[in-house]
């Protein structure tokens, strides 16, 4: 059997964030909003449009903007006791994938007296949470459409929320939020959707037909526009295409989990700091070489690599996907990072006890194999 789920309301409206009155019309309960960002998108500007539209509506808001990458319990937490004290009835994730894993935390908590290491775990945290209203200024993360938060613990670990409640009540796409997004942030966060889809495609416990053909359809439109939007950074036909493509391949892999690239590359963002779509794009290609030795990995590797219409192989796939970085010119190895090779057995440790990816992998990983994946990156 078969199970598909998703965030049942989706606007796409390039500016639409300058109508952000509209887009939260029927989910406020009073007339108080608040709204998670990080400082970084509150300082660009990003928001003006749709603060305004929305006091002249007549909301009141509350602006926390504490929230940093790879976000740490304890912002997390201020976060809920501010929406609480405020009295918000509506929770808006404005920005990047930590912003918008934490308005989901948020939400959640904010309606419920649990503390947040009662929720960690799949299926965990059940029950009612305030509406969520989730706009990305990123093309990666794919967070809108997830059911999903990442959430940094103790001194660089990451665990997770996963359980339907976090699924947005409505999601804004709003491609000209990524307009002046740098070039290094595009290529990043546009192979981080790339990861998202090939690994939702060969997830080997829930993949299913519905989130195969997102997975596919996803790809189809990332390698098709990611040129065009890192290196024409004014093409908005083209940072549409990467946010829906980033969306599609939300909405697969919240279905059908991710796997070992996605394991290999949390150490890297919890202890090093390394924004999550690089992480990814740093281990990806290695990883997928060894999966690449599985029958089933091989075959379907090819099977992507044949919609794409790049060849029918995992070779042919590795080579589009090492083209495609060469075109956006991201980085490629732990050094570029400033990740030195001696912390590779401290990753290693950290990275084997993420079963919650690791077991959706379609080639069994041990801590040996880790290591040497990433010696292959230093």
């Amino acid at each position: 059997m078969h199970s598909f789920r998703t965030v049942s309301d989706i606007r796409i409206e390039p500016g639409g964030t300058a109508r952000l009155d509209a887009h939260v019309k029927g989910l406020p309960r009073n007339k108080r909003i608040a709204i998670i960002t990080d400082q970084g998108v509150r300082a660009l500007g990003l928001m003006d449009a749709g603060l305004a539209a929305l006091r002249d509506a007549g909301y009141e808001l509350m602006v926390f903007d504490d929230v940093v990458a790879d976000p740490p319990e304890d912002i997390v937490m201020r976060g809920v006791e501010t929406v609480k004290q405020f009295g918000a009835s509506l929770v808006i994730g404005f920005g990047g994938g930590s912003p918008m894993d934490t308005a989901k935390v948020i939400a959640f908590l904010a309606d419920h007296d649990i503390a947040l290491h009662d929720i960690y775990g799949v299926d965990v945290a059940q029950g009612s949470r305030l509406p969520l209203l989730l706009v990305p200024t990123t093309s990666g993360t794919g967070s809108e459409v997830t059911n999903v938060a990442i959430i940094t613990t103790g001194k660089g670990s990451k665990n997770a929320v996963v359980s339907d409640p976090l699924y947005a009540d409505r999601v804004l796409l709003d491609a000209d939020l990524t307009l002046g997004l740098p070039g290094h942030i595009t290529a990043a966060t546009g192979i981080d959707a790339m990861v998202h889809a090939i690994e939702a495609y060969t997830s080997v416990h829930r993949k299913n037909p519905i989130s195969d053909a997102l997975g596919l359809s996803a790809l189809r439109k990332l390698t098709r526009a990611i040129g065009r939007a890192v290196n024409t950074p004014d093409d908005v036909d083209a940072r549409n295409d990467m946010l829906i493509g980033a969306m599609l391949a939300g909405q697969a892999f919240s279905n059908a989990p991710v796997g070992a690239v996605h394991g290999l590359a949390y150490p890297l963002g919890g202890f090093f700091h390394v924004p999550h779509g690089l992480s990814n794009s740093l281990v990806m290609v290695e990883v997928m070489k060894f999966n690449a030795q599985e029958d089933r990995a091989r075959r379907w590797y090819g099977e992507i690599a044949a919609d794409l219409g790049v060849g029918e192989t995992p070779t042919a796939l590795i080579d589009e996907i090492l083209r495609l970085q060469d075109e956006t010119r991201v980085q490629r190895r732990l050094r570029d990072v400033d990740i030195a090779e001696d912390a590779i057995p401290m990753m290693a440790d950290d990275a084997v006890l993420k079963d919650r990816v690791l077991r959706n992998n379609p080639r069994e990983m041990t801590r040996d194999d880790i290591v040497k994946i990433y010696k292959s990156i230093a």
